[in-house]
Formats: structure tokens, C-alpha cells, sequence
């Protein structure tokens, strides 16, 4: 398994695009433009998949805001997600400390996720921060910090 940095491999970006949407519906031009401007330079956003065998088995964002109401609160950590037949081989894992390395090398200091997961996140050093409002969300969400 490999971890890749989508601004290194555009050749992947619409494929990633079209995974990152299976998997969360959101609508697929909006993975499109964020990858595209992940292509163009700069910190934000950022986009990762991990790939097994020429397959995309994971993937990973970094964006602004992940759909809440603390906009304060950024970058954040997005769009976590492993194949389920991948699952517990601590690919999630490697691609938060993947991530949080990236990171760490464009000189941010802190990091942010917003997840339903109650314990998941504090096996990697994530620590739980406040609830948050989601948007169009009825009830509130947990958020995560993390230094780098």
C-alpha cells in the first residue's frame, strides 16, 4: 500500500474525484474543484489516497471547513475513509499521520476533524475539543483537535 499526494499525481484526480463522491455523496464537481485547486499550489486544500494493487482502498482531505459553524476551527481534516474489506490494517491511521507530516512541513501547527466516532480518533493523539453545529445538521457534532 502506498499513500499518495494527489498534487503529485493529477493524473489521478479525476478518479480520486469520483471515489472521494462514492463514498460521500457529495456532489463530484465539488471533489473535482477542490483537487484541481489542491493541483494549482498552495496548503489548502489537500487530497490523499492510499492505493493497493493500481485501486484506490483509502482516501483522506484537507479543506478550510468541513461543513460547520466554526469557521475559526481550520483546517480540517475530511473525507476519512478506507474500504471496508481494508479495514482494521490501520490504513486510517497511516493516513492521518500522513497527513499531520504534510501538514506539519507547510508550517501549520494545529489540525481539526469533525467525526461521530466517540474513541476512534484518540488512538492517533486526537483530542476531543467541542461540539459543533453542522450544517443543515439537526443535532451537534464532535470536535477533534490535533498539534503538529
Amino acid at each position: 500500500m502506498k499513500i499518495l499526494k494527489l498534487r503529485e499525481h493529477g493524473e489521478l484526480a479525476a478518479e480520486a474525484a469520483l471515489w472521494f463522491h462514492s463514498k460521500w455523496h457529495i456532489p463530484v464537481e465539488e471533489y473535482a474543484g477542490s483537487i484541481q485547486e489542491c493541483l494549482s499550489g498552495g496548503c489548502v486544500p489537500q487530497w490523499y489516497v492510499a492505493v493497493e494493487n493500481g485501486q484506490i482502498i483509502g482516501g483522506i482531505g484537507v479543506i478550510e471547513n468541513d461543513f460547520h459553524n466554526r469557521k475559526d476551527l481550520t483546517p480540517n481534516i475530511c473525507a476519512v475513509y478506507v474500504e471496508k474489506n481494508y479495514r482494521c490494517r490501520g490504513i486510517a491511521g497511516k493516513l492521518l499521520g500522513f497527513v499531520c507530516e504534510d501538514m506539519r512541513s507547510f508550517g501549520l501547527k494545529k489540525l481539526y476533524l469533525i467525526t461521530d466516532h466517540t474513541s476512534f480518533y484518540e488512538r492517533y493523539g486526537w483530542k476531543f475539543l467541542c461540539m459543533v453545529q453542522g450544517d443543515g445538521e439537526p443535532g451537534m457534532t464532535r470536535m477533534y483537535s490535533y498539534d503538529l
